[in-house]
């Protein structure tokens, strides 16, 4: 018997004359991640499509309007999104040492009604989903974050975070790749470098990818 076909609603919104938007969904879901994935593996195989990026439950495909229109191509989307995705291969898994001192533990802790300790201990227990790159070169934005951890970003960002801190946003965590300003809560640090300029591609995370952290002492 053939496998059974997906029932993922897909949604087209036009982005200018030569892009789309094909959106797979609204939650911060792995299964919904790895369909965006496998879809835009897809739709870079087609010769009407320039470029195809994943997003966390989306995909913004940009076409050559020689070859296809929205209406067209859309409607491919809508098949090709019908069908199951390959068997998914697991990602790369990555173990990433972290010394959980970061300026927000205490407050953070404090506004969860948890201790610092109960903090890291939680923080270390899901295996996060490399959701998306993004923001600047090198993050990975990374998924989803335990409920108990859960807590809106700071009311006022800092403009400098210090490269390699460890910090937490809503259900997700990431580490900044660069000394950047943002708006997360940082609960530790790490000496991973994530932004490798040698490489190619320059991330040390992909799409996709697994991530582990583990305590670690200053």
């Amino acid at each position: 018997m053939p496998p059974p076909r997906s029932t993922t609603r897909v949604r087209i919104h036009p982005l200018g004359d030569t892009a789309l938007l094909a959106e797979l969904g609204t939650r911060l879901d792995t299964a919904l991640n790895t369909r965006a994935i496998a879809l835009a593996a897809a739709l870079k195989k087609r010769r009407d499509v320039r470029q195809a990026v994943a997003g966390y439950a989306t995909v913004t495909v940009h076409f050559d309007p020689d070859q296809t229109t929205h209406e067209a191509l859309g409607s491919a989307i809508k098949r090709l999104a019908t069908k199951r995705p390959p068997m998914e291969e697991p990602g790369r898994l990555h173990r990433i040492p972290v010394v959980y001192d970061g300026p927000d533990l205490e407050s953070v802790a404090g506004a969860l009604g948890l201790q610092p300790q109960a903090v890291a201990e939680i923080h270390t227990r899901p295996i996060y989903r490399v959701f998306l790159v993004g923001f600047v070169p090198g993050w990975a934005y990374l998924g989803p974050l335990p409920e108990e951890l859960a807590m809106p970003r700071r009311d006022v960002p800092r403009t400098l975070v210090p490269a390699g801190s460890v910090a937490i946003a809503g259900r997700q965590t990431g580490i900044y790749p660069l000394a950047t300003p943002g708006g997360w809560h940082l609960i530790g640090r790490t000496s991973v470098k994530l932004f490798l300029p040698d490489s190619d591609p320059p991330s040390l995370f992909r799409a996709g990818d697994r991530v582990k952290f583990f305590g670690v002492r200053p």
